[in-house]
């Protein structure tokens, strides 16, 4: 796709977003200025960015879209949800617009359809109420720094008025207001105006137009109001001290923003930016392979090998950097995904986002997106109670759900939480037996944290009807297989009737991994060293159960051997062998390996197709003289 044409989707998708969210705050609240005024720029830029780029239909749809708000912005047209939907629908329609501009180069939708529906219903609110007109009044109110923008304050030796001249209920705006400015302009000295002079002229303004004038006279207003065709006017005397203030302090905003916005960021593309990072992994690689070539009593060369370990793990830091991307890439979305299926589903949901600040890689951001979609979906139809059902429980009827991230050193917690009807754990062991997942005696024994972890089941769902939210037994088992594959982990806490929470636990970077390397049966493998809490010497065994186990200061670990775990001859060295501790985060146990050979930063593949499913086994690292380590999963060895 053409540089120019890409860049352009790109910023349309942006667009897109601003608006979806900017509507849902203006729905929420009809009278939020802020929202409308953001809404009304972004609809009028997309616009004129189709327009100019030859994209004719898409730029009339907007153009219906920016109609619709206008009648809003002017309380022409009440805000109300009916209403909103078929925004919505033109923006869903500009969206698809740059999904085809992406992929052919043009709009092939026919988009008239939607136009028609936009501009009828402009047409049938026309004539209704004005909305809220207090609060438009007050919105009417000029910003006296528009009347004099462009004037040097400092040098103005006469106090300045602001004139409001009412021209009444002209039949010829444009020319009465030319003739009037024409006295006005001859008796006095007029430094601005709002609009400006040829659209007062023009006839563009609404029965009143805003004068700045220089004067020393004190009557200002009167003598306007006595001008030919000029119904009446009022005059107030202009702080030119404040306003000068005002306008150096935004001067100087505005320059240090600019100043430094293009020194601190420059456009990367992701294409560079890959091929930057496959650059340091291979640099990684060549350092392990070089540090396990040299000989260890070569003192000169470990010398150069410890700064290259500095310059390549510097250069990894950046690189790293480089590709974190925050949350709010890809939840700008979900509000407008919540409103929507709430609306489908006749419920009243509170939608918050907290910590969209937060960074993660790229790659694991695009990788959670769907997950992340699938949870809100199932937390608005399974969890999120109706109205009605809600007051009964004495809850109100107004349910919420969050969705927040947290960063805790190299790790991310994304958490999707609802104060729905929880999960009924008695439902879930029904279905657990009906499934054949367990026999009722085993699922009986489960305690509440290990029932509610049966949703991540494949196929697993509690609905009894599919409908087109959820509840087609798929999803939640994706949820946790993809999480699972980017080195995360998944946990869900419910209590019936206060709701459920759900805890992606993910890494914030991919690809390169410190491992600590371990030998069993003559094979090396690599141990995340995250996932280590403590290596020792082999201690007393004890059987518990049938069951070894070692003892750490009177807690019993189960001990996994690794040798017949990965069913590799042993022939253990150092005496009886050496004990890894896992972390207890991760897994209470210890594993006994021959040998334990120090730690190296590693680029670590995942397993793929039918690798990816072998219990113990997470994916492979190459090392010296192109040998491949495989690196262990300790969850399920």
């Amino acid at each position: 796709m053409d540089e120019y044409l890409e860049e352009f989707v790109r910023e349309g998708e942006e667009h897109v977003t601003e608006l979806n969210n900017a509507l849902l705050t203006l729905e929420s609240n009809p009278g939020d200025e802020t929202a409308m005024d953001q809404i009304f720029r972004t609809a009028h830029t997309l616009k004129g960015n189709f327009g100019a780029m030859g994209f004719h239909d898409a730029s009339d749809l907007a153009h219906a879209v920016e109609d619709l708000l206008d009648g809003m912005r002017q309380g022409d047209v009440a805000v109300t949800s009916d209403r909103m939907d078929h925004i919505f629908a033109g923006i869903d329609e500009i969206e698809v617009c740059l999904d085809q501009i992406e992929a052919n180069g043009e709009v092939a939708r026919n988009v008239r359809p939607i136009i028609d529906d936009l501009r009828t219903v402009l047409e049938e609110s026309d004539g209704e109420e004005p909305v809220d007109d207090t609060a438009e009044a007050e919105s009417a109110d000029l910003d006296p720094a528009a009347l004099v923008e462009g004037i040097d304050l400092e040098s103005v030796d006469r106090p300045v008025y602001h004139v409001e001249v009412d021209m009444g209920d002209s039949a010829m705006p444009g020319v009465d207001a030319m003739f009037a400015l024409e006295d006005i302009r001859s008796a006095f000295d007029v430094v601005g105006s709002v609009p400006s002079f040829e659209a007062i002229e023009d006839g563009e303004y609404d029965r009143t137009f805003d004068l700045a004038i220089a004067s020393e006279s004190g009557d200002v207003a009167d003598q306007v109001a006595a001008v030919s065709k000029v119904e009446a006017a009022t005059a107030t005397e202009l702080d030119l001290a404040a306003l000068a203030t005002s306008e150096a302090e935004d001067a100087t905003e505005d320059a240090g923003s600019k100043s430094v916005g293009e020194i601190q960021s420059v456009r990367v593309d992701v294409d560079q930016l890959d091929e930057l990072h496959g650059l340091v992994e291979q640099l990684v690689t060549t350092r392990i392979k070089l540090r396990r070539s040299v000989d260890l009593d070569n003192r000169r060369a470990e010398e150069e090998l410890d700064e290259l370990d500095k310059i390549t793990s510097n250069l990894q830091d950046t690189v790293m950097d480089m590709r974190l991307v925050p949350m709010k890439k890809i939840v700008g979305k979900f509000p407008r995904l919540v409103r929507d299926l709430a609306r489908d589903e006749d419920k009243q949901i509170d939608f918050d986002i907290e910590g969209d600040d937060v960074e993660l890689d790229r790659t694991i951001l695009t990788e959670i997106s769907d997950p992340l979609m699938h949870l809100l979906r199932n937390s608005v139809d399974h969890g999120i109670e109706s109205p009605e059902e809600r007051e009964a429980a004495g809850k109100d009827p107004t349910g919420t759900i969050t969705l927040r991230a947290e960063r805790d050193r190299d790790r991310v917690q994304v958490i999707v939480e609802d104060d729905g009807r929880g999960i009924d754990h008695d439902a879930v062991r029904r279905k657990a037996v009906d499934k054949g997942i367990f026999t009722q005696s085993e699922v009986d024994a489960l305690d509440e944290p290990a029932v509610a972890e049966l949703i991540f089941h494949p196929g697993f769902s509690t609905n009894e009807e599919v409908t087109d939210v959820s509840g087609r037994g798929v999803g939640m088992d994706v949820v946790n297989d993809t999480v699972t594959r980017l080195d995360g982990s998944v946990a869900v806490e419910s209590e019936e009737g206060a709701g459920t929470t759900i805890t992606l636990t993910l890494p914030v970077t991919v690809a390169i991994v410190k491992v600590l390397f371990v030998v069993s049966g003559g094979e090396e493998y690599g141990i995340p060293i995250k996932a280590v809490d403590e290596i020792s010497r082999m201690r007393p065994v004890k059987a518990v159960d049938g069951e070894e186990v070692v003892t750490y200061d009177d807690t019993v670990f189960p001990l996994i051997r690794l040798g017949d775990a990965l069913d590799v001859p042993g022939t253990t060295k150092n005496g009886s062998g050496m004990l890894v501790k896992v972390r207890e985060s991760e897994r209470q146990v210890a594993i006994h390996c021959d040998e334990v050979r120090g730690q190296e930063e590693v680029v670590v593949k995942p397993f793929d197709g039918i690798l990816s499913g072998i219990p113990g086994l997470s994916g492979a690292a190459v090392l010296g003289e192109g040998d491949v380590v495989t690196i262990l999963d300790v969850a399920t060895l």
